[in-house]
């Protein structure tokens, strides 16, 4: 069933019980309080027939009671063994096969006898000229109360006809309205598979609404996954380029070993160096490809000293390189929360760019501010261009080409620091100026120690 057909269905069944309980109770309210006004005009004049009873008691009894005689109705005076003393006083022979009762106490009630009729009847005991207890039955047939009741019925059966009939119009505008945006939605993703687009949903000049909020989201959502397919696309597209180079070179000098190494000892010690630097190239930029990946992973973390890490990595940078790097430890006792083989790995790549593009000094500072902890790593190299700093840390970004590959670079470390740095609510960024050095900055929640 579609939801149309049930948001339809709903509102108009869901109205039609409604109406039911409202028109039986209309219906039945009005019959009680119809009754009730019948019988309580039948009290009154059964009360004046025993007044004037009372009153002349030389008057007959049953000329009395034919005086009080209701047009549609009977009277009766049962004795105690229900046989009546003077007879059924009526105008209508079919009101007589009531069966009389002899009642102590009073009564007045109503009673239907089928077929819509309705009778009112009061039972009022009181004591006859011989001295005996009677019971004085008064009983009026309500036809009035049957028309008006019929005419009641019909009213309100036409009313709920009328009332259905909006009902279900409304349900129809109202499913139109809801169903509008979830097929629009359901278009754009249909077409969004089969012409594999990115197109998202109008939600200008919109209330704003549930629907609303719905259309806002699936539109997030396209832009987000539009996003990431295209950095997925970039990313093969450059894994793609950075390896077809060395493949390249690996091929031409093992093309050129088949046709002159076997005679040249020379070409074919160059073409073997060049093939595995090339190899070693490759080696590490897949090995930097899936630490990329693996770097999104959860990792265990735990306290760590920056101070201590800091110094430790730059001592092995130092007996690696030969060259000194100027530690200035303003705390030496700054702890993180974080992985410790991943944080090291981001001074491992900031301190060996720093060594590959600077001659000069080194210096690395470890510090506290506003409860950051900061690790500030400067070099004394050419510095990178103002319009070049946004994209350092994109994957595969490489300023000059020519210089990254004498240094065996593949544009991934900074994209590695920042994103471990990110995965630790942290951040790294950088200042430079060109021709005097780049710094860059280390910033993690710093752990304060209670």
């Amino acid at each position: 069933m579609k939801l149309r057909t049930k948001i339809q269905l709903f509102s108009s069944l869901f109205m039609l019980i409604l109406l039911l309980l409202i028109n039986t109770s209309v219906y039945y309210l009005f019959y009680k309080i119809t009754a009730e006004s019948e019988l309580d005009e039948l009290v009154e004049q059964t009360n004046t027939i025993v007044r004037r009873l009372n009153d002349d008691p030389n008057i007959s009894e049953k000329k009395l009671l034919r005086a009080y005689l209701p047009q549609d109705g009977m009277i009766r005076v049962v004795q105690e063994d229900e046989s009546l003393l003077l007879g059924s006083l009526t105008r209508e022979s079919e009101y007589t096969d009531i069966p009389p009762e002899f009642s102590r106490g009073e009564k007045h009630y109503v009673t239907s006898r089928g077929n819509g009729l309705y009778t009112a009847t009061v039972a009022k005991p009181i004591i006859w000229t011989n001295g005996d207890i009677v019971t004085l039955e008064v009983t009026r047939h309500l036809n009035a109360l049957k028309e008006n009741m019929n005419t009641l019925l019909y009213v309100l059966i036409a009313a709920s006809l009328l009332m259905l009939i909006p009902t279900y119009v409304a349900g129809l505008m109202l499913a139109r309205f809801l169903l509008s945006p979830i097929r629009a939605l359901t278009r754009t993703m249909q077409t969004n598979s089969k012409e594999s687009e990115w197109q998202k949903i109008e939600v200008n000049n919109r209330s704003k609404d549930e629907l609303f909020e719905m259309e806002a989201t699936f539109n997030q959502m396209i832009e987000h996954l539009k996003a990431n397919f295209e950095k997925q696309e970039m990313f093969v597209s450059d894994a793609s380029h950075e390896l077809k180079t060395p493949i390249s070179i690996i091929k031409s000098y093992a093309q050129m070993v088949r046709r002159r190494g076997y005679d040249d000892r020379d070409v074919l010690i160059e073409s073997i160096e060049t093939i595995e630097s090339e190899a070693d190239r490759m080696q590490k930029l897949v090995e930097q490809m899936l630490e990329l990946a693996k770097n999104k992973g959860t990792h265990e973390l735990e306290n760590v000293n920056l101070s201590s890490l800091v110094t430790e990595t730059a001592e092995t940078f130092e007996r690696a390189y030969n060259r000194d790097v100027i530690l200035n430890e303003q705390d030496d006792h700054v702890l993180v929360k974080g992985s410790h083989d991943q944080l090291q790995q981001i001074f491992y790549i900031l301190i060996d760019n720093a060594f590959k593009y600077s001659d000069g000094d080194i210096h690395v500072t470890v510090r506290t501010e506003h409860n950051l902890a900061c690790v500030d790593i400067a070099d004394e190299g050419p510095g990178i261009p103002e319009k070049a700093q946004p994209d350092v840390f994109n994957r595969f970004y490489r300023i000059d080409k020519a210089r990254s590959r004498e240094t065996g670079g593949t544009g991934l470390g900074l994209a590695i620091a920042k994103t471990i740095a990110q995965t630790h609510d942290g951040d790294l960024t950088l200042t430079s100026i060109v021709g005097k050095g780049t710094t860059f900055t280390l910033e993690l929640p710093a752990l304060i120690e209670k």
